[in-house]
C-alpha cells in the first residue's frame, strides 16, 4: 500500500492510495486455500478439488471481496498512519479504469475534526429558575382529570342548561337531509360556551332538559377544513342525555379510589410530583440554554462543513415537516426561506457545541456506561413489535453509527449535568408564567450567526418567532462527542455513500409539559365534519 497526500488545507484532506495487485491476488489465493476443503465438484473426493478449478470457479467473486477487504483494510491503517479523526465517513472513489490483476488506485476524501484546545470549565455561573408547587395548582389538576373522567355532578331532571353546563348529547348531522359521514356522534360531552363546535351549534342548545330531543340548524363557516361541507345548511337531531355541573368535579376518596389509589391525599401527591417535575424540565430548560450561550460565546473555531451541511439538513427536514402543518404551509414555508441563513448558522452553532461538550466529556472522563447503554437500547427496542425488537438490539449492538446516535442524548445530558456541577449556581423563586416567559424571550431574542454576543454584530435586530420551531431550542448541540472514525464500505467505481459521525447525532428535546399540566383532550368525533372546533 502506497500513500499520498494531495489536499491539505484547513479541515480538508485527500490521499490517492495504491493497493497492488500483488496484495489483491494473495487475499484470493489465501481465500481459495480456506474454501477448497469445503467446494463440492463432480469427479472429485470432498476436499480434493484443485485450486486452480475452485479459483475458476469462483474466481470473479473472490477477486470482488478482496478488493473491498484490501480498500477497507487500507482505510483504516491511512486513518491509523496519519493519526486522523474523521467528521464525517470519508468518501472512497476507486479510479475508473481499473481492471483486475492491475493495481488499484482509490482516492479518499475527508474532513477531520478540529484540534480545540481543552475548554475551560471554571468561572461558569448560572441562575436555577425554581418554581414552588402551590396547593392551588395541584387542585387545578386533580378538577380537570375529574372533569375529563365525567366525575361531575348530575343534574336534576327539571334543571334548564346553561352556559358552564356539560351536556352528554347524541347527535345526527344531515345535509339536504342526507345523514353525511362523521356527522354523527354518541354519548359526546359538551361544554355550553366552551366553542368548541361550530357556531350556532352549542348557543343552540341552551335551555334544553335532560330527555329532551331537539332539531338544530347551523351553517358550516366558508372556510371549514372540509370542501364538502364548507359554506353548507345542515341539521342536527339533538338527544340530550343528561346534563352535568361543569364547574363541580368531584373530587373525594372515592373518586381517586376510581382511578386504583388509595384516597384523595395520594392522587394530591402524585399530581404535585409530577408539576414538580415539569416545572423542573423548565429550569433545565431554561439553565442548559444559558450554559450553552456562555461556552458558546467563549469558543470560536472552524468546524467541518459536511458536519454542519449534515446538521442543517436535519433542522430544515425537521421544520419543513413542522410547516407542512400550518394553517398557511406555503407562508411558513417562505418565512422558512427567508431566514435560511440564520438556520445555517444554528447548525453551526450547534456542531460547535457539540464538539465542544465531546471535548469537555473526554477531558473529565464523562461517559455512557454499558448498562445505560444497553438499558437505552432496550427502550428504544419497545417502538418495534415483538418480531423486530431483537433484529433492531442487533443492529445496534453491530453498527457503531446507530449506538452513537442512540447513546447521543444521554452523553450530552451526561456533560451538562457535570458542568451543573461545576458552576456557580443561585437560585431564585419566580412563578411559572415567569419561568416560561423567560425561556419564550430566550427563543425570540436569538439572531444566531457564528460569534458570540461580544462580537459586534447587531443583537438588537430580532428575527420573527417561527411558528414552526423555536430558533433557540434548534441552536442546542447535536452532540455525540467520543466521536470515532469508521470504516469506509468501499464499492468499485462509486463513491462511498456519506454518513454523519457521531459528533453530529441528534440532540434530546427539552421536556415542555408534564401529564399534570396537559389540558383535556378533546374527543375525536365533535373534530369530524359535525362539529369540528374553531
Amino acid at each position: 500500500m502506497q500513500t499520498v497526500e494531495t489536499l491539505n488545507e484547513g479541515l480538508k484532506r485527500a490521499y490517492t492510495v495504491t493497493i497492488t495487485s500483488k496484495d489483491i491476488d494473495a487475499r484470493v489465493d489465501k481465500e481459495v486455500k480456506a474454501m477448497a476443503p469445503q467446494v463440492r465438484m463432480p469427479g472429485f473426493r470432498p476436499g480434493k478439488v484443485p485450486a486452480n478449478l475452485v479459483k475458476k470457479m469462483h474466481g470473479e467473486a473472490l477477486q470482488r471481496d478482496a478488493l473491498n477487504n484490501s480498500i477497507q483494510e487500507s482505510i483504516q491503517k491511512l486513518i491509523a498512519d496519519q493519526k486522523l479523526r474523521p467528521a464525517m465517513q470519508p468518501s472512497v472513489e476507486l479510479d475508473e479504469g481499473f481492471e483486475f490483476g492491475k493495481d488499484a488506485e482509490i482516492k479518499v476524501a475527508l474532513e477531520v475534526l478540529p484540534d480545540i484546545a481543552t475548554p475551560s470549565i471554571e468561572g461558569i455561573k448560572l441562575e436555577r429558575l425554581t418554581v414552588e408547587v402551590a396547593d392551588a395548582q395541584v387542585d387545578e389538576a386533580a378538577g380537570r382529570i375529574a372533569t375529563q373522567q365525567g366525575a361531575l355532578e348530575e343534574k336534576g331532571d327539571d334543571h334548564v342548561a346553561q352556559d358552564g353546563d356539560t351536556l352528554v348529547i347524541d347527535f345526527l348531522g344531515k345535509v339536504d337531509g342526507e345523514a353525511f359521514e362523521g356527522g354523527a356522534a354518541e354519548d359526546i360531552k359538551l361544554k355550553l360556551g366552551s366553542g368548541q363546535f361550530i357556531p350556532g351549534f352549542e348557543e343552540q342548545l341552551g335551555g334544553v332538559k335532560k330527555g329532551e330531543e331537539k332539531v338544530i340548524e347551523v351553517t358550516f363557516p366558508e372556510d371549514y377544513g372540509a370542501a364538502h361541507l364548507a359554506g353548507k345548511l345542515a341539521t342536527f337531531d339533538i338527544k340530550v342525555k343528561s346534563i352535568l355541573d361543569g364547574d363541580k368535579p368531584k373530587l373525594d376518596d372515592d373518586f381517586a379510589k376510581s382511578l386504583g389509589l388509595e384516597g384523595l391525599d395520594q392522587l394530591k401527591d402524585l399530581l404535585k410530583g409530577q408539576i414538580e417535575q415539569e416545572h423542573n424540565g423548565l429550569t433545565r430548560t431554561h439553565m442548559k440554554r444559558k450554559l450553552l450561550d456562555q461556552l458558546a460565546s467563549a469558543h470560536d473555531f472552524d468546524v467541518p462543513p459536511s458536519m454542519v451541511e449534515a446538521e442543517f439538513e436535519q433542522i430544515w427536514q425537521q421544520l419543513q415537516h413542522e410547516a407542512s402543518h400550518e394553517e398557511d404551509p406555503a407562508a411558513a414555508i417562505a418565512e422558512m426561506e427567508a431566514e435560511k441563513d440564520d438556520y445555517r448558522a444554528i447548525a453551526v452553532r450547534r456542531v460547535r457545541l457539540g464538539l465542544l461538550l465531546s471535548e469537555i466529556g473526554q477531558a473529565n472522563g464523562v461517559t455512557v456506561s454499558d448498562q445505560e447503554m444497553n438499558r437505552l437500547i432496550m427502550q428504544a427496542a419497545q417502538q418495534y413489535g415483538p418480531q423486530d425488537r431483537e433484529r433492531f438490539v442487533q443492529y445496534v449492538r453491530q453498527d457503531p453509527m446507530a449506538a452513537a446516535q442512540l447513546r447521543a442524548p444521554l452523553y450530552e445530558d451526561k456533560v451538562v449535568d457535570f458542568l451543573f456541577d461545576k458552576a456557580e449556581v443561585t437560585d431564585r423563586a419566580v412563578t411559572k408564567e415567569e419561568l416560561e416567559a423567560a425561556i419564550e424571550a430566550e427563543d425570540g431574542d436569538i439572531k444566531p450567526h457564528v460569534h458570540g454576543p461580544d462580537c459586534g454584530h447587531d443583537h438588537d435586530e430580532k428575527p420573527k418567532a417561527k411558528k414552526a420551531a423555536s430558533k433557540k431550542a434548534a441552536a442546542e448541540p447535536a452532540a455525540e462527542a467520543e466521536a470515532v472514525a469508521e470504516e469506509a464500505p468501499a464499492k468499485p467505481k462509486k463513491a462511498a455513500a456519506k454518513k454523519a459521525a457521531p459528533a453530529a447525532a441528534e440532540a434530546d428535546a427539552p421536556a415542555a409539559g408534564a401529564a399534570a399540566e396537559e389540558k383535556p383532550k378533546k374527543k375525536a368525533a365533535p373534530k369530524k365534519a359535525a362539529a369540528k372546533a374553531e
